[in-house]
């Protein structure tokens, strides 16, 4: 005799309501609530704050990290002016690609510091010194387009062509640098390889 599973099921609840006590569940919360840790909430918060607070300080840190690393760089026997705020006439020029917007500043910034980090790791020695004066004349060339961009755009105003070739002016000094460094690294390695070859 086969049954219904279901229906013998709902006849069963049917027949049987259970029902809890009053207040079963108010005494289960407080009881629940007393057995369990009020901390991580507290603790949500508390990481909130030290995430915020140490942002707070990188931000600070990589302000002065920044505000520190545009300082010009003096090579030995060398000087080069990565960035001259100054035209020929020595006054000081009323706008440059910095001065267009913080966008702009921040990009100046960082290639500028950039260019400056290269050029504080270089080290000029007898061997490397003709490559490193010839990268350092085209530096030089790069340096006098960037005036002349800025005298342009102080009589010109600020155009696109203008705040375009600025821009690349200063990633072509940087892409100049590394392939500097490079060069360096290369000449480095193989005079190693030369010496080593010469002691066996």
């Amino acid at each position: 005799m086969a049954h219904d599973l279901r229906k013998m099921f709902e006849k069963e609840r049917e027949e049987k309501r259970y029902s809890m006590k009053d207040g079963h569940e108010a005494r289960f919360l407080e009881k629940l609530d007393g057995q369990l840790p009020a901390g991580p909430r507290k603790k949500k918060v508390y990481t909130l704050w030290l995430q915020i607070a140490a942002s707070v300080v990188v931000a600070v840190g990589l302000s002065v990290y920044f505000m520190k690393g545009t300082n010009k760089v003096d090579l030995p026997d060398e000087n080069v002016i990565v960035v001259d705020r100054q035209n020929t006439s020595g006054q000081e020029q009323t706008i440059s690609l910095g001065d267009l917007s913080p966008d702009f500043k921040k990009i100046e910034t960082y290639y500028t510091t950039n260019i400056n980090l290269q050029l504080s790791d270089l080290e000029m020695t007898a061997e490397n010194k003709e490559l490193m004066d010839s990268y350092l004349e085209r530096l030089a060339e790069l340096n006098d387009e960037y005036q002349q961009l800025n005298k342009e755009l102080n009589e010109l105003g600020p155009n696109d062509q203008t705040i375009s070739a600025l821009i690349m002016n200063l990633q072509l000094r940087l892409q100049l640098l590394q392939k500097l460094k490079t060069k360096l690294n290369q000449l480095k390695s193989s005079k190693n390889e030369q010496e080593s070859s010469h002691i066996m």
